[in-house]
């Protein structure tokens, strides 16, 4: 009686621990699931491994060290102590190398297999590895009380406890086994220690979350009050240019001076406006690029590689395929309404009855659901000219443009009406240098709606003025609208009366075209093999899009989730023999940034083409930005043909890197 007490007691003790593992494995699993966090998934192998190690200890006891099961139980622990090491360092970001632990791991294996043809006690065989994997464990406690002292979470020092315990307990094991009651206490211990770790990793990712969120709200507040200051002060400007109108409106020479200085006051706050504007789309550029790019790469690849779509499925993908690049490009042109056309900028030669199609139903979701909501008829109506001349423009800027017009007119019509669209070609003024009339189109935009006051009239055109307030208005169409006509050295007219409703008149030259203004869409290239392509960018999704295109084009592609690591991966390729025959990099990458990467390269394999992608692509080339270290910069979202034309074209010279 006195030999079966210890034994069920310590079966009761392992059954405890094996239920506490399992209760960990769900947990972390369902973390896993719905946060998609790597770290998550290595703790959960950790827990599965240590759950077959007990269920093996639970049905092969006393086993000798030369036996296979004995084998397999020690690599099952000495797997799951090296998972959740590496699911530790993951957590905390640090930089360790994961062939490391691949090497950690073939060791214990190596010992687990070797050590009982040389070794004869289980305690000689067990305590190395256990010792190890103690250290290991403590390794992680100390680097979660680090973790402590930098950041407020109480969940790093529990974590840090938790370690240091479980590290103690996992040295003292094989010495444990010796004693049958200390041995099935050990397990009870264990059990508590692997619950209480559970707890404390969950609330350290509570903390770390709820840390984040605080930083969050601190920057929105921060832009608050930058936003308050600037009010603040036009308004402390707006009282002292009152109160030098009191003190000179006795002479009217003095009040012309004060409408000037008034008029200059409005310009400078329309001015800082402004750059506050660009300034926002500057920063957001790179972000809404990024979640672009998958948008309009994969629906290109969908049109490309299904070819027997049907009609409507293939209109779907290619209106989301325009909507996606339009929106690129009004990122952008937030930032320059008044900004002039550079004559390197490559304009198309447009057929504008098809533009005006193309806008129609981009915007019929708009004003037919609004006519079966509030029970109202609005109509489109169409006069066009039935073969009017090229128009060399931007055509996602054009389409934006005529789409404000549309929005506008239909707010101007609660009680629904008619838009009408006409196009007509007319002779402009005569020219300075022919002396002939120049031919120009002319595109109207009329609404039978409420109409404007003259007031309204005048100042519709303004940055940020709006009537529609209270219903979301920004005061940002109208104004593209007019940036728009100043780069196409056009005008804009409107006429408008209250009850008469309102006519844009949009008048705009027709150029001829040139090899300089007009972007010919360039053949595709036949590539002779496919090439090797070496893809770094920190975004998951952008690495997957390119390794799906690039794919699609017969080419071999390898992605790396940063600098550090793709220069790991070029490295290798380079000593094997098999270097990459061109490289694509982002450019804002955290550690190690497209430039870097770029530099590092070009001074270990000059002739290795380097292609930068980036969300700033554009605004590189506004601002003049240059990359010298790089062969070709493309912005994003990028368009699959042409990044494969341009892949072909930097690898064209056929230099094999050195």
């Amino acid at each position: 009686m006195d030999l079966i007490f210890p034994r069920e007691y310590m079966r009761a003790a392992l059954m405890v621990s094996l239920l506490s593992v399992w209760v960990l494995v769900g947990l972390f699993y369902y973390l896993n699931r719905y946060t998609k966090r790597e770290y998550f998934t290595v703790w959960t192998a950790a827990w599965l491994f240590y759950a077959l190690w007990l269920t093996l200890s639970l049905q092969m006891q006393n086993t000798p060290p030369d036996s296979i099961f004995f084998m397999i139980k020690q690599g099952c622990v000495a797997i799951s102590a090296v998972f959740l090491l590496w699911g530790s360092l993951l957590f905390l970001s640090l930089p360790v190398p994961q062939r490391l632990f691949g090497l950690f791991m073939m060791f214990l294996l190596v010992w687990t297999l070797v050590s009982p043809q040389i070794l004869s006690s289980t305690l000689e065989v067990q305590w190395p590895v256990f010792i190890l994997l103690g250290c290991g464990s403590i390794f992680a406690g100390t680097c979660f009380f680090r973790l402590r002292k930098k950041m407020p979470f109480v969940g790093a020092g529990m974590l840090a406890l938790g370690f240091f315990l479980w590290g103690i307990y996992l040295g003292s094991y094989p010495l444990s086994q010796q004693y049958d009651n200390l041995f099935s206490a050990g397990f009870f211990v264990a059990a508590v220690l692997q619950l209480f770790i559970a707890v404390s990793m969950i609330v350290l990712v509570l903390e770390e979350v709820r840390y984040k969120n605080e930083q969050t709200i601190a920057e929105i507040a921060a832009v608050r009050s930058e936003k308050e200051a600037l009010q603040v002060k036009v308004i402390t400007t707006e009282e002292q240019c009152r109160s030098l109108y009191d003190q000179v409106r006795v002479t009217e020479g003095l009040q012309r001076a004060y409408e000037e200085l008034r008029r200059t006051q409005q310009m400078v706050v329309q001015q800082e406006r402004l750059r506050a504007l660009g300034q926002m789309a500057s920063g957001v550029a790179h972000d809404v690029n990024n979640a672009l790019s998958p948008i309009v790469a994969y629906s290109e690849l969908l049109l490309s590689t299904l070819p027997d779509l049907p009609e409507a499925s293939k209109h779907y993908l290619q209106t989301i395929n325009q909507a996606g690049g339009d929106i690129a490009q009004i990122v952008t042109r937030m930032r320059e309404f008044y900004r002039r056309r550079s004559d390197a900028e490559p304009l198309l030669p447009l057929n504008i009855n098809q533009i005006i199609e193309e806008v129609i139903e981009l915007t019929r979701p708009r004003w037919r659901d609004l006519s079966q909501r509030q029970g109202i008829s609005i109509q489109i109506q169409r006069e066009l000219e039935s073969q009017p001349p090229l128009l060399l423009s931007d055509p996602s800027e054009l389409r934006e443009a005529l789409i404000n017009l549309v929005f506008n007119a239909v707010d101007a019509m609660p009680q629904g009406g008619t838009i009408t669209f006409v196009t007509r070609s007319i002779s402009g003024p005569a020219s300075e240098e022919s002396g002939a009339s120049e031919r120009q189109l002319q595109v109207e935009v009329k609404d039978n709606g409420i109409g404007m006051d003259e007031k309204t009239r005048q100042r519709c055109l303004e940055p940020f003025f709006s009537t529609k307030a209270q219903r979301g208005g920004t005061g940002l169409g109208l104004a593209m609208v007019y940036g728009m006509m100043q780069r196409h050295d056009g005008t804009i007219e409107i006429d408008s009366a209250p009850g008469r409703g309102t006519c844009f008149r949009l008048t705009f030259p027709v150029r001829e075209k040139s090899s300089q203004t007009v972007r010919g869409t360039l053949p595709q290239v036949k590539p002779k093999r496919s090439l090797h392509i070496l893809c770094i960018d920190d975004d998951a999704q952008v690495r997957q899009l390119l390794d799906d295109c690039l794919t699609h084009f017969n080419h071999r592609v390898m992605v790396a989730s940063g600098g550090e690591h793709g220069m790991e991966l070029f490295r290798t390729a380079m000593q094997k023999n098999q270097p990459y025959e061109v490289v694509i990099t982002d450019l804002g990458m955290p550690k190690m940034d497209g430039h870097q990467v770029a530099r590092t390269i070009k001074a270990e394999s000059p002739n290795t083409p380097i292609i930068m992608m980036t969300g700033w692509g554009t605004i590189m080339r506004e601002e003049g930005e240059t990359a010298s270290e790089v062969d070709a910069v493309i912005g994003k979202p990028p368009r699959m043909r042409e990044l494969n034309d341009l892949l072909l074209r930097v690898t064209a010279s056929g230099k094999r890197p050195a």
